[in-house]
């Protein structure tokens, strides 16, 4: 590592030190990352797992004989208390109190969305969200407009990205008065990285909504404290947050927020009593009404071993590893300028660490302010094993502000005869007469290190002046 400028880095972000043990932990469980001369930039995509939560869940899955939950006998004894005890331990991660809230386990954020977005009693209602959630929010809007309910944006707006607060408070205090109102948004954007205010969600509540607050994206490296915030549904994916396993995810609801959910249909475990002559079924109580079949019971036990991996380390320094690091690096790569004066890159969100996450969207310009393809760069990136993420990362409307895509563009390109029925990224791009038509995500992670840092910053270097 090139000593004078770790110094200045320490200099000018000394609370840097106080994260040593996130390096120690790295030489241990992460060593596979160094070995492999890999350097992952692609957190707010899925976290890296440690190699003693494979260790412990491989431990317990050895020495033990575990059957389907649905069922009496020893194995599946045995079985349950574990998905019961995961799910006790979900909870207590969180700060919920067992009598106001209930884990439900999914296969991830989305399918907890999904959940909300066929159960929730739209009718006359209003769905009320933020320009930059992500597409597995938007697309409960499908469910709402099918029941009639009205549908509102909010946009963000340049260059931070963050939400026009007079106008959400307009839209917050015009909640339907003859149906259920529910208003969500991402605790934090996946596009931009900026932090919402939780604060909204006593807001809404105020004026009689209901509140989806999407953490998926929030809880990697930031604390929800379900005491002190109380939204109503919690959608989150765990391998965002330790890595391991993938396909589980929760929908943390309040209980009386969770009796308001009409399910569209039954299945296997949801049920007390269905008849096929009699035509009739009776849903079970609690998370059991929304965990559809069997549930993944042998991986369900390492979602517990992740989360305590995760209070091992703190989210203190977490938190703080990821703020340092962001702030580096978005110093830096916001000076960069080619010969000619351009600067190098855009930046779609904050400037500064306050009120962000650890991901810094950006598009790249050559010398004479062209824009650079984001896949172009993907590829480069590829060629010297660092991994980004590039494209509107699920997240449309985030994107069409970014990227300056306007509605009249949008309604074109959608009414054209030609994408009647199906529309390809490429038509996509030919409809936004040559504008960008996405973007390159660089997010910072738990056991992201300077080291880290530093070499995407030489490769961005590299760009300069081409």
């Amino acid at each position: 590592m090139p000593i004078p400028e770790f110094e200045t880095f320490l200099q000018k972000y000394p609370t840097y030190k106080q994260t040593t043990l996130i390096d120690d932990l790295r030489k241990k469980e992460y060593a596979r990352l160094d070995r492999g001369e890999h350097i992952y930039l692609d957190y707010t995509g899925g976290g890296i797992y440690a190699e003693s939560q494979i260790q412990k869940h491989q431990k317990l899955l050895h020495e033990n004989v575990y059957g389907n939950p649905h069922s009496s006998n020893p194995t599946s004894f045995a079985a349950t208390e574990l998905v019961e005890g995961a799910r006790e331990y979900v909870l207590k991660f969180f700060n919920a109190d067992p009598n106001e809230y209930v884990a439900i386990f999914t296969s991830n954020a989305s399918g907890a969305l999904k959940l909300i977005g066929e159960s929730y009693p739209f009718s006359s209602g209003r769905y009320l969200l933020t320009f930059d959630n992500h597409n597995s929010v938007n697309g409960i809007r499908e469910f709402a407009h099918a029941r009639g309910a009205e549908v509102t944006y909010i946009p963000v707006m340049l260059p931070d990205m963050r939400v026009d607060a007079s106008q959400l408070n307009v839209e917050l205090a015009k909640p339907s008065k003859s149906g259920h109102n529910l208003f969500a948004y991402p605790a934090q954007s996946n596009f931009s990285s900026v932090k919402h205010p939780l604060e909204w969600i006593e807001k809404a509540h105020a004026h009689g909504w209901d509140v989806l607050l999407d953490a998926a994206a929030f809880v990697p490296t930031t604390k929800l404290d379900l005491s002190k915030v109380k939204p109503d549904f919690v959608p989150i994916s765990f391998y965002k947050i330790f890595g391991y396993p993938t396909g589980l995810g929760a929908l943390i609801a309040k209980k009386s927020a969770l009796a308001k959910l009409q399910r569209p249909w039954f299945a296997g475990g949801t049920i007390t009593v269905a008849s096929v002559q009699g035509d009739k079924y009776y849903l079970a109580d609690g998370a059991a009404a929304f965990e559809d079949g069997t549930l993944d019971y042998l991986n369900i036990p390492a979602i517990e071993i992740g989360l305590k991996h995760i209070e091992s380390i703190g989210y203190d320094a977490i938190s703080e590893r990821v703020k340092t690091l962001t702030g580096w690096l978005l110093d830096n790569l916001t000076q960069m300028k080619h010969s000619t004066g351009e600067r190098l890159v855009r930046l779609f969100g904050p400037k500064t660490t306050e009120g962000r996450g650890g991901a810094v969207t950006v598009n790249f310009y050559d010398k004479n302010g062209k824009a650079f393809d984001h896949r172009f760069i993907e590829s480069e990136a590829n060629k010297v094993n660092i991994s980004l993420r590039t494209g509107c990362f699920c997240n449309p409307g985030a994107g069409e502000i970014a990227l300056g895509i306007s509605r009249v563009e949008l309604d074109v390109c959608f009414t054209s005869p030609d994408h009647h029925d199906k529309m390809t990224i490429d038509d996509f791009r030919l409809c936004i007469d040559g504008k960008s038509s996405g973007a390159v995500r660089i997010s910072v992670g738990m056991v992201t290190n300077f080291n880290d840092v530093q070499a995407f910053l030489s490769f961005a270097r590299g760009l300069l002046s081409q």
